[in-house]
């Protein structure tokens, strides 16, 4: 049933997604997805709702490098790219693959190994969330100033909000400092939310998101997880690139997915190691209910960047 929902907004209709008007869209562009899983998610819904476009094998390709993935649509010269970069400065969580880290590090003054990826993009969807989110009470986030190579080196240790600060405030800086206006379009994804907690639907916090088949129809729902406090600092970061007519869109994905506890892969997703029988019978340890199903709800936000691509 999941796939079955569309997103109808009160004062206005979304613009039905058409591939081949996208791809028209970025003939010779590149497009590109900067951030964590979630927003490879997203990627990975947005090459799926154009592939289906171009039956022919021969005329699209995929290309995995490191950490950049790449779809190209080759009869259009179109590129869209996911970048992992999940705190957006550098840090010791840069890794594609291994970054399960016990401490996380960000150098709050280098940004420029990740963004000589995508200065020379057209369109750049940023999102840095997740990483963001205590894990714990006690979690906080370790941040470098200066090089060991320099001998200037120096660790301090915040909390986890202070540290995206630190992460926007270099973010913002360089886009400032390297942004073509007249040519890159900027976006920055909402919060995605999580339903790990199913208390607060009125379901047992043992089983997470696992057997949700409906979502949740109370208008306004806001899980007591989903934090918006992030955003709001992202926003007036952005705000301050305004006058240098550098316009940094938000994609306000949060409410609209809040509402779906019944997207997520669960104990179904895809591992690089599949789930034991007993891991299975364990949602409340190994039921995903951050990352989202597909076809499903990161289609929606791609319509939004669609709508905002093609009409605004």
């Amino acid at each position: 049933m999941y796939q079955h929902w569309r997103w109808q907004p009160h004062a206005c209709d979304l613009p039905r997604f058409d591939a081949t008007k996208l791809l028209e869209k970025l003939r010779n562009k590149r497009l590109i997805f900067v951030g964590d899983s979630v927003n490879r998610n997203q990627w990975v819904s947005l090459v799926c709702m154009v592939e289906a476009s171009i039956p022919d094998d021969r005329l699209k390709m995929r290309i995995f490098n490191g950490s950049l993935i790449s779809f190209k649509a080759l009869e259009y010269n179109a590129t869209i790219d996911f970048y992992w970069s999940p705190l957006l400065v550098e840090s010791n969580s840069d890794n594609p693959i291994i970054h399960r880290v016990e401490y996380r590090i960000i150098r709050a003054d280098r940004i420029e190994r990740h963004a000589n990826v995508w200065k020379d993009a057209d369109i750049i969807v940023f999102n840095s969330y997740l990483w963001w989110r205590k894990q714990k009470d006690d979690m906080r986030m370790k941040v470098m100033y200066g090089s060991f190579e320099d001998g200037d080196a120096r660790l301090d240790e915040m909390e986890m909000i202070d540290g995206f600060e630190i992460a926007l405030k270099k973010l913002t800086e360089w886009l400032g400092e390297n942004i073509d206006k007249n040519k890159t379009r900027i976006f920055f994804a909402g919060s995605s939310p999580t339903h790990s907690w199913a208390s607060d639907w009125g379901g047992e916090d043992s089983n997470k998101c696992l057997n949700e088949t409906e979502p949740i129809y109370k208008t306004g729902y806001k899980a007591a997880t989903t934090d918006y406090s992030l955003m709001a600092k992202a926003k007036s970061y952005f705000k301050t690139l305004e006058p240098k007519g550098i316009h940094v869109q938000i994609l306000n994905i949060t409410e609209l997915s809040d509402y779906r506890k019944d997207g997520h892969p669960t104990v179904f997703r895809r591992q690089f190691v599949p789930l034991t029988k007993k891991q299975i019978a364990n949602p409340a340890s190994y039921a995903d209910c951050t990352h989202w199903c597909l076809p499903g709800v990161p289609d929606v936000w791609n319509e939004f960047l669609y709508g905002y691509l093609m009409y605004k």
